[in-house]
């Protein structure tokens, strides 16, 4: 879903990436590619530009290796390497599928592996919904509008490189999270599990936000899986402004101002410029805007717990507050880049509030004893947006997460 090497070490990674990715588009465009081209649409700003690298449909995950070559996935379970190429159109070369209705995170990874992760299906016998499972929730709304086909298994790590047939499982996340149950489960049963962020380790492995367990996990090249940190749940108060929920919809909401513990519903996670691993919130319901958090954890932790009433003690400090909605998480120079699905929050987008369609994207950076400086990059220009990553080329991000889309590139 987001580059992730440690910065000191980026630029000597990001060579050998490239190689690797300039030899799966040389060996790929062999073949057909999914998309001959098209055209570019600068869209002006004096500040920042927005290029439409690419059309996709439903596009998600994203891992920008540097030179023009993005790695992206799409709605249908397909991950492809997006190769542009100066003054000419890009290709969109596809590399294979995990099948399915909701497109895996992909992160790069040592020596050419490439790392899916799909997310938690609901449990047997019942479905999402926004109040128990928000991020469950966002995959059924995608499940909506596809035409699934030949899934792979859920709540699974995958491998793949070039020359395999298809991506062979690494971890199983669920089988994981049944032995190591959320002590502070808000909703449905504790051992849930929804992997949904992915970030690749410079060492080999890699990191995993669980959505459903409110954790970050660390996953070995072996398939060993061992627990980083925990999100505590968050007091929060019902926003005002909500529709009225009938009843038979899950309704009716609670009244403005109620207090409700609020899960935390950690969706992202990258490796920062420092080495840290950073780790960001959706906020479960009632997704009270301005309360997802970004948590920041040194490499090699285990065993932490992220407290929103204690958020400086322990080995997970908070790094930033006051965001909404987040998504995707990517590096960036003295701080983090985040993607809000909705600025308004995702259970707005739910119940439909005019406007919820608009998210955002910003830049979060800090400096040592001062509060962390949010600024919002792009105001009122991505719609949905589900992806995000960053190299010394420019910021690339995926979106609209729900039908058709493209891959962007932000000067």
């Amino acid at each position: 879903m987001t580059s992730t090497n440690h910065r000191t070490n980026h630029r000597t990674n990001k060579r050998v990436i490239t190689a690797v990715g300039t030899a799966l588009a040389l060996a790929a465009l062999g073949a057909s590619p999914t998309y001959a081209g098209q055209s570019r649409h600068h869209d002006g700003d004096h500040h920042h530009g927005l290029t439409q690298v690419a059309p996709l449909n439903g596009p998600r995950g994203v891992d920008a290796l540097g030179h023009g070559l993005t790695l992206v996935t799409e709605s249908d379970g397909g991950f492809s390497l997006v190769v542009e190429r100066p003054h000419h159109d890009a290709h969109v070369v596809r590399l294979g599928s995990l099948g399915g209705d909701f497109p895996p995170a992909i992160a790069m990874g040592r020596h050419g592996t490439v790392w899916l992760l799909t997310g938690g299906g609901p449990p047997p016998g019942e479905a999402a919904t926004p109040r128990t499972d928000p991020a469950r929730a966002l995959v059924a709304r995608g499940s909506a509008a596809s035409d699934p086909t030949a899934p792979a298994a859920p709540a699974t790590l995958f491998r793949w490189h070039r020359g395999m047939a298809a991506p062979v499982p690494v971890a199983d996340i669920a089988a994981y999270q049944v032995t190591d149950p959320d002590p502070y489960n808000q909703a449905d049963p504790p051992e849930e599990s929804n992997p949904f962020g992915l970030a690749a380790l410079p060492q080999g492995g890699v990191l995993v936000a669980d959505a459903a367990a409110n954790d970050l996990l660390r996953v070995r090249a072996d398939g060993t899986v061992s627990t980083v940190a925990r999100l505590k749940p968050r007091l929060v108060e019902v926003p005002a402004g909500l529709p009225d929920v009938p009843p038979d919809q899950g309704g009716p909401l609670p009244p403005a101002g109620t207090p409700i513990m609020s899960e935390a519903v950690a969706t992202s996670v990258t490796i920062g410029g420092d080495g840290a691993w950073y780790v960001g919130e959706l906020r479960g319901f009632p997704a009270t805007p301005g309360t997802s958090e970004i948590w920041r954890v040194p490499a090699g932790t285990t065993g932490a717990t992220c407290d929103p009433e204690h958020p400086w003690q322990g080995r997970c400090h908070r790094f930033a507050d006051g965001l909404t909605s987040i998504v995707d998480l990517a590096p960036a120079p003295h701080g983090v880049l985040a993607v809000s699905l909705s600025r308004m929050s995702w259970l707005q987008l739910e119940l439909g509030v005019p406007g919820s369609e608009i998210g955002g994207l910003f830049s979060v950076t800090r400096t040592e004893h001062h509060a962390a400086h949010v600024r919002e990059l792009v105001p009122g220009r991505l719609t949905l947006p589900a992806g995000v990553d960053s190299t010394r080329d420019g910021v690339y991000v995926t979106g609209p997460l729900f039908g058709p889309g493209f891959l962007w590139k932000l000067h």
